[in-house]
């Protein structure tokens, strides 16, 4: 063996004990780089998270120009990194270099800087004697490790939660920690799973209790009550009021302001809003498909008019719809629900060459990232069903869905068109073997019984939702 390579085996043996983005198994293919890059950019730009944020930032800035190959700008991140750290707490900032000094060992080593390699890795030695505990617990370290789990790809929102869990327990009053543990709840805690009293809701208010004036946190416990109860509509509103006045610039408030308001039913205000926050935030692919959303409210609430005058109108909004969704796609390039929903938008317009060109890269998408491929069987069922008219694709996807992902808001939304198919079924006859096979399936994967045939038809109505209404319309129209 040389003494070169003899080097490089015993520098990689210490580098793999270190705590920083290269070891934390942030994979490259589970990442959208240039989406990533340019989010991280925005947070730093706008000074997000006061200096110990931005510090952060261009910490996690350099692991992502490293994974793009832009090798020497990795030292310029991690250098203003080093340099907030050090502004910002003097003296007492060595826990907090961690990140950073492992950061810096590991892209020294892959340039083959090995003696700068060996200054950093003797630095991190010298931190680790002055600490009470091993590198892997100290609440500095596991909350910025916690913050890019969060901030990488939602492959990784457990992993942000186990980490930020540990970081609470260590350091219970660190305002930082118990933000990031609540945003990761938020994120996790999706369709029926959400209830006033669940774990986002509980850490959330103590975010708030920490940090009173925590608009972001704010904010999404006013979306998430409004999620969970009508009933606590008043508590919602003044939550989302305040954090507004509070923090009227910040682009998450005002991004999660603006699909509080959607959802309320007040569509123009939500889009002035997301325009604003568009105008700070011009490359963030969240605002636009909102945006989007936001247009396919306002589709969906003139279709429901019936108007004969308000063709016109019910084309713009889809223009506009389709518009936002095809930005959103263009800045992230496997956003598969944006995707998604810009193909049944396409099948809407009767454009169903392009459609069914898009789910299927779509669904490829999904299938490459293993993210969200529930989603795109519901919105591809959808497709089938109103714009196709084939039913028996429609409950194929929709059961592909079902059996997928039964607790998302997808999987209940699935259950719900089935059950609405099947009671039609059941109308002309009610022994059909279809209806029943598919409330048998429900019931298997739900544990929802219906009775008998006739309560069942009784009880569960012939409505469809909403968006299938504007779907279905949408077909009739011709428009």
């Amino acid at each position: 063996m040389s003494e070169m390579s003899s080097i490089q085996d015993s520098l990689q043996s210490k580098l793999d004990q270190l705590e920083c983005h290269f070891t934390w198994g942030i994979k490259k293919e589970d990442l959208v780089l240039m989406d990533i890059l340019n989010r991280l950019e925005e947070q730093a730009k706008m000074g997000l998270g006061g200096e110990q944020g931005v510090a952060r930032t261009h910490c996690s800035l350099g692991y992502v120009k490293f994974l793009l190959g832009r090798n020497e700008e990795v030292f310029t991140h991690l250098l203003k990194s080093e340099t907030l750290i050090k502004e910002n707490l003097g003296v007492n900032c060595d826990k907090t270099l961690i990140v950073t000094y492992g950061n810096f060992a590991w892209i020294n080593y892959h340039m083959k800087n090995y003696t700068e390699c060996e200054s950093y890795l003797m630095k991190l030695q010298k931190i680790n004697e002055t600490c009470s505990s091993e590198p892997s617990s100290v609440s500095e370290m596991l909350g910025e490790k916690g913050w890019a789990y969060l901030k990488f790809s939602r492959k990784y929102y457990d992993k942000a939660i186990e980490v930020f869990q540990k970081a609470v327990e260590l350091d219970p009053e660190n305002s930082e920690w118990n933000a990031g543990y609540a945003k990761a709840l938020f994120r996790t805690e999706t369709g029926t799973l959400c209830t006033v009293d669940s774990p986002a809701i509980k850490q959330l208010e103590r975010a708030i209790e920490i940090d009173p004036d925590d608009d972001a946190s704010r904010v999404l416990l006013g979306v998430k009550l409004l999620f969970c109860s009508k009933k606590l509509m008043k508590d919602s509103e003044k939550l989302i009021e305040t954090a507004l006045n509070g923090s009227p610039e910040h682009p998450h408030v005002i991004r999660y302001v603006g699909k509080f308001f959607r959802n309320q039913g007040s569509v123009d205000r939500s889009i002035a809003l997301l325009k604003k926050a568009l105008e700070k935030s011009p490359n963030s692919g969240f605002i636009h498909h909102q945006l989007a959303m936001c247009y396919k409210t306002m589709k969906i609430n003139l279709q429901k008019e019936k108007r004969e005058v308000n063709r016109f109108e019910i084309n713009i909004a889809r223009k506009q719809c389709i518009y936002y969704l095809e930005k959103a796609t263009s800045l992230k390039a496997s956003f598969v629900i944006a995707m998604s929903e810009l193909a049944l938008q396409y099948g809407e317009k009767r454009d169903l060459p392009k459609a069914e060109e898009l789910f299927a890269q779509t669904f490829k998408t999904a299938r490459e990232k293993n993210d969200s491929l529930h989603v795109v069987h519901y919105y591809y069922a959808e497709f089938q069903q109103y714009s196709k008219r084939r039913e028996d694709l429609a409950i194929r996807h929709y059961t592909e869905c079902l059996k997928m992902s039964p607790h998302t808001s997808e999987g209940d939304r699935s259950a719900k068109k089935l059950k609405n198919i099947a009671q039609r079924y059941m109308k002309d006859d009610p022994g059909d073997w279809k209806a029943n096979e598919i409330l048998g399936l429900i019931y298997q994967i739900k544990g929802e019984m219906f009775g008998d045939t006739k309560s069942y038809a009784a009880t569960s109505g012939n409505e469809e939702d909403d968006e299938s209404l504007s779907n279905l319309c949408e077909i009739n129209l011709k428009i």
